[in-house]
């Protein structure tokens, strides 16, 4: 009986001893938990207001949760008197063999932090990467998100983000565009020039006159001259699609004017001659 009254005892002091530890890791970790919002949501809102980047306010509020968030871990844990060097110490073997075997998931994660501060792109930015046109949404901790063109939400690993070439068609202010057309052989090629120029340029709107518009024939058909109208857009005034569209008709409606046939290039077709 005594030994039973003994372990009870022994039992009612430890308890009166960790339960009140226990709460204050328990009190100090959500209160931590709840600074990180807190701290997250004053530096998202110091970075507008000083016109910082959105990827770099991006960056500086994942860290200051994050940080926030790993204090109070280790606020917490010494509450409860946890050995909290020995705990580091093994957990950077684990570490090790954690991370070669999740070296995928760490790799995206240091890529998109990379992302973040180089700001190869912005969000909102339109660009091309790994065969995706869209729009960047976002970048999360393992992909970068865009919508394309279609409505499609696209999730790239951020290593093959950062790896692989990235064309950023917001951050290029003009952009030339070509459109193929042919010419009859029995047409003046000067004056299929001129009409093709004038057609460009009467579109204010559309081609800049710096660079100028350009006509470059470049190979011979089975009844016609192909050539290539170059011309550059301002893509602040223009989209990439709209220009080429409005092209392509303004070109269509001078030949057509002017009498210049762009009907389909017929080909040759061998006939079988009969048994």
């Amino acid at each position: 009986m005594d030994t039973v009254n003994s372990l009870l005892d022994r039992m009612f002091d430890w308890v009166i001893t960790v339960i009140p530890k226990v709460i204050a890791a328990i009190v100090i970790f959500l209160v931590m938990f709840y600074l990180a919002g807190l701290v997250a949501r004053w530096i998202r809102r110091t970075g507008e207001r000083r016109g910082l980047n959105p990827e770099v306010t991006l960056l500086l509020t994942r860290l200051g949760s994050w940080g926030m968030i790993t204090l109070g871990v280790i606020w917490a844990l010494q509450q409860v008197n946890f050995n909290l060097t020995a705990f580091l110490a093994g957990l950077g073997i684990i570490g090790f063999t954690v991370g070669f075997a999740l070296q995928d998931i760490s790799r995206n994660f240091v890529a998109g932090l990379l992302l973040l501060w180089q700001q190869p792109f912005g969000i909102g930015d339109l660009i091309q990467v790994t065969g995706y046109t869209g729009r960047v949404t976002d970048v999360s901790l393992r992909a970068t998100e865009i919508r394309t063109s279609d409505g499609l939400l696209v999730l790239i690993p951020n290593a093959d983000v950062y790896t692989k070439p990235i064309t950023n068609y917001t951050q290029a202010p003009r952009r030339r565009l070509a459109i193929k057309a042919w010419a009859p052989y029995g047409e003046d090629l000067e004056r299929a020039t001129a009409i093709a120029l004038e057609a460009i340029g009467q579109a204010s709107t559309l081609a800049l006159a710096d660079p100028a518009p350009s006509v470059v024939f470049d190979s011979f058909g089975d009844n016609s001259v192909t050539f290539t109208l170059y011309y550059w857009i301002d893509t602040a005034a223009i989209s990439f699609d709209a220009a080429q569209d409005r092209g392509i008709k303004a070109v269509k409606a001078a030949f057509q004017t002017a009498g210049i046939d762009l009907a389909t290039r017929i080909y040759p077709v061998a006939v079988q001659s009969g048994q």
